[in-house]
């Protein structure tokens, strides 16, 4: 009798693509929560839970990303400077406008796994405002994702 062998991925056997994702149009949580998931490499049949099998992202066009609802008005960022009294609030319609950027960036590294696998798979995301993004030598492909609103 055969048994059959569990496949565990292993920086040997992990084959990573470069994928392009146009931001414009999509909800910023859905836009999130579908790169996380590329960058964990939960689209691939070698994904393997403690190991980073996922692929790089290079996500264009931030600043035409959208939030659905009132979130425009009714969200805000926080942080804090570390001095005392140091918080700091940042309307998201600020933030959209100014550094769109960072709110994605910041979306997609909440739904990574908090330790050090996420902070590796956090490296693989490149985040650009405009259309252009240096990364032409890796010859990125063109991935299209659900939820683009008209």
């Amino acid at each position: 009798m055969k048994t059959q062998k569990t496949f565990m991925a292993n920086e040997g056997n992990i084959q990573r693509e470069w994928l392009l994702v146009d931001a414009t149009n999509m909800p910023i949580g859905r836009l999130a929560s579908q790169v996380a998931s590329i960058l964990r490499g939960k689209h691939k049949p070698t994904f393997t839970p403690h190991a980073d099998t996922g692929d790089f992202v290079i996500i264009i066009n931030t600043d035409k990303v959208v939030l659905t609802g009132n979130k425009m008005e009714d969200k805000y960022y926080f942080h804090h400077t570390g001095h005392p009294g140091g918080d700091k609030h940042v309307q998201a319609k600020k933030m959209i406008k100014e550094k769109s950027d960072r709110a994605v960036e910041r979306a997609v590294k909440g739904m990574l796994p908090k330790n050090s696998l996420g902070r590796d798979m956090f490296r693989k995301l490149k985040v650009y405002k405009g259309d252009t993004h240096p990364h032409e030598a890796q010859q990125p492909k063109l991935t299209v994702l659900d939820g683009v609103r008209d």
